[in-house]
């Protein structure tokens, strides 16, 4: 390993082809400059200057040298200000996971707005269900999550709720009910749905789950679809109906798709699904703070496209 300082006093004699003018450049005695050239020269097993009374020169290998040194100390700046700039959290790179957030035109914004206040981080966001999440926070893959609900208990994870959404019921829009206002749950009770997989997201699943339960029945699920999208188009074919939440009334199918409101099933209102925010508390990147300031928590979603009639 050579020593950046042994690069500067190589590159001022380089420069200077002097020794007693670059040990002045160097704010040295020259017999020490001498001594640290005759200590590089030895470290790299050949000679970089040809010297006599009259003249110093590089040699061929002492010139390619040179242009080694100044590329390496020009590498070494651009790292150290680019380190500098991540301890300040406006560079680096920043990974989210996300369940599908086209529908959240909030989330999409703060995005946008991150990108634009901090154009010299990296900002990788993936798409995959709560459970993959989860284990992506823990294991350190991902900074940030935007999740239903963490699936697993997890001391080292603190999450915050960035909104709350209704439960709604999509129905293809031949389905007998598509054209009332609020439905009835328990009028769904021998019907067929179509559900995400427990094991992408337990705590989703387990909520809706449980609303069909305090109606009185266990829902029929004839198919299961991971991708939202997918869900949608399922129920548009007529496969069944599903519970899901709100902001998917923002569904590029509205035309074969409408959505309804649920009367409450107790006396208590419907459980909301939340969408939270997580991150592992050892996570020390400043990044983490900064798109926190983007985001809004005390926010209702967005429904973007959805006339009023659509959900009701």
């Amino acid at each position: 390993m050579i020593e950046t300082r042994l690069l500067r006093q190589f590159i001022a004699v380089a420069e200077e082809l002097h020794f007693h003018k670059a040990a002045i450049r160097l704010h040295m005695a020259q017999p020490p400059l001498s001594q640290a050239i005759n200590r590089l020269e030895g470290k790299l097993g050949f000679s970089l200057f040809t010297r006599n009374k009259r003249e110093v020169k590089l040699t061929p290998a002492g010139s390619a040298f040179l242009n080694a040194a100044y590329s390496t100390l020009k590498e070494l700046e651009l790292g150290v200000e680019h380190a500098r700039q991540v301890s300040e959290g406006v560079a680096g790179k920043l990974t989210v996971t996300a369940v599908s957030i086209a529908y959240y035109e909030s989330l999409l914004n703060a995005f946008r707005q991150f990108r634009e206040t901090f154009p010299k981080v990296q900002l990788i966001i993936k798409e995959m269900p709560s459970s993959s999440q989860a284990k992506a926070i823990l294991s350190a893959e991902a900074d940030i999550a935007f999740m239903r609900r963490l699936p697993i208990a997890a001391e080292n994870v603190e999450s915050r709720l960035l909104l709350d959404e209704e439960i709604v019921m999509a129905l293809p829009t031949h389905h007998p009910k598509a054209q009332t206002g609020q439905i009835d749950l328990r009028d769904f009770a021998g019907e067929d749905f179509v559900f995400t997989p427990q094991a992408l997201g337990p705590g989703y699943h387990s909520q809706l789950i449980a609303l069909c339960e305090a109606a009185g029945f266990y829902p029929k699920v004839v198919q299961e679809a991971a991708q939202i999208h997918t869900l949608i188009g399922l129920v548009a074919c007529g496969f069944g109906v599903a519970l899901v939440p709100e902001s998917i009334a923002n569904s590029i199918m509205r035309d074969k798709v409408v959505f309804r409101r649920i009367f409450p099933v107790t006396e208590s209102p419907n459980p909301a699904i939340g969408l939270y925010m997580s991150w592992h508390t050892h996570n020390e990147s400043p990044l983490i703070d900064s798109f926190i300031s983007m985001l809004d928590f005390s926010r209702k979603p967005q429904v973007q496209g959805a006339p009023a009639e659509q959900v009701r």
